[in-house]
């Protein structure tokens, strides 16, 4: 039986995204587990702090808490565990929150965070107050550095940055895989159908990361439950054209998310999917009449299918 039999290794964060930089948090945090001979625990938290902290400030969310359990599943974690942060929690001192939550909650053995870990009322305490108190409480701390390649330093506000731009693609290279946009299908105004373009009309959650307005080429999956009528099955990857933004050719002013799904004319209605944006194709256009119109979503299905083709992969 090990010596730290009933304890684990514990890595905490908002890990909104669970990109390439939180992948080095988690690799770490199993690593160390595995060497000790006892279970890893990602702890996030719910709401995101800043929502609680100051409120009217949540940042747009990169995935939603079932999407980051999957993740880091995925990437060899024993327990995904949510934290609610309430006003309470952010009003602990550092030395309450590690004793409370991190030796009497989850009894840790080992904390592994990001070299700029911050916790307790008002984000006083850092990596080296967390050792402090590591070495009076009877936990080690592995602190690392999330820098990735070019010199930039993987976090989830650079990968924000670059969806609110439609950079999807260097968002992408930070996550690891595609941004992902999830939501359920509702009925939109019907136009795309009128026009031979059948879409997907996908509303998000709540404070989702929405790319630029524009036209993507992106995956679409649909994630159930239920059966869906037509050639979609759930689980499976399909190539989509993704239209992002208020439809400025017939005036809109409700910004949506329309997907129009290739080689399929599936009754995706209520349907919960996701949409993996993989390359921005263009930017919004309000064009002069409605054969223009049809003339460049043409040109954007043919440029979807030629992105697609060329090795680029769902999440």
């Amino acid at each position: 039986m090990p010596a730290d039999w009933g304890r684990c290794v514990v890595t905490i964060g908002v890990f909104d995204g669970v990109h390439r930089g939180h992948a080095q948090l988690i690799n770490a945090a199993t690593s160390a587990a595995a060497e000790r001979g006892i279970p890893s625990v990602l702890m996030t938290f719910d709401p995101h702090p800043a929502e609680v902290v100051r409120p009217g400030t949540h940042p747009p969310q990169l995935t939603t808490l079932t999407r980051r359990a999957e993740l880091a599943e995925e990437l060899g974690i024993d327990v995904f565990c949510v934290m609610p942060f309430t006003p309470e929690l952010a009003a602990r001192s550092p030395k309450d929150f590690a004793h409370d939550v991190l030796v009497e909650s989850l009894h840790a053995a080992e904390v592994v965070v990001g070299a700029n870990f911050t916790f307790g009322k008002k984000a006083a305490g850092n990596v080296e107050k967390l050792t402090e108190l590591g070495e009076r409480f009877g936990f080690e701390v592995q602190a690392i550095s999330l820098f990735g390649e070019h010199a930039v330093t993987y976090s989830s506000t650079y990968i924000r940055s670059c969806v609110a731009a439609g950079d999807v693609e260097r968002a992408a290279e930070a996550l690891g895989r595609p941004h992902r946009v999830e939501g359920v299908v509702v009925r939109g105004d019907g136009r795309g159908r009128e026009l031979g373009y059948p879409t997907a009309n996908v509303a998000p959650p709540m404070y989702a990361a929405i790319p630029a307005d524009g036209v993507y080429a992106a995956w679409f999956t649909v994630l159930g439950p239920g059966p869906v009528v037509g050639q979609v099955v759930p689980g499976e990857s399909y190539q989509a054209a993704v239209s992002v933004g208020t439809n400025p050719t017939f005036s809109g002013r409700t910004r949506t998310v329309e997907a129009f799904v290739l080689d399929t004319t599936a009754d995706l209605y209520g349907q919960h999917v996701a949409v993996d944006f993989v390359d921005r194709i263009r930017g919004m256009e309000n064009f002069d009449s409605i054969d223009d119109l049809l003339t460049a979503m043409a040109g954007d299905v043919d440029t979807t299918r030629e992105i697609l083709a060329s090795g680029h992969t769902a999440s």
